[in-house]
């Protein structure tokens, strides 16, 4: 889900510096580049997964 809002965030850069266009004095094409790579960033350091295991396991057994 992190990396599908990331390309998101680079599509939204990519327009914003296209159309040479700035959103206001703090946000521009580079402040939402550095969040689609957070994004990134977080999607490949596995935050917001969950291993989900089809009910038996050896662990469940003792």
């Amino acid at each position: 889900m992190l990396a599908i809002i990331g390309a998101v965030l680079f599509a939204l850069a990519l327009i914003l510096d296209l159309a040479d266009a700035n959103i206001g004095d703090t946000i521009n094409a580079a402040t939402i580049v550095t969040a689609g790579l957070l994004c990134v960033a977080l999607h490949l350091a596995g935050v917001g997964t969950r291993v989900r295991t089809g009910g038996w396991s050896l662990r469940s057994r003792r």
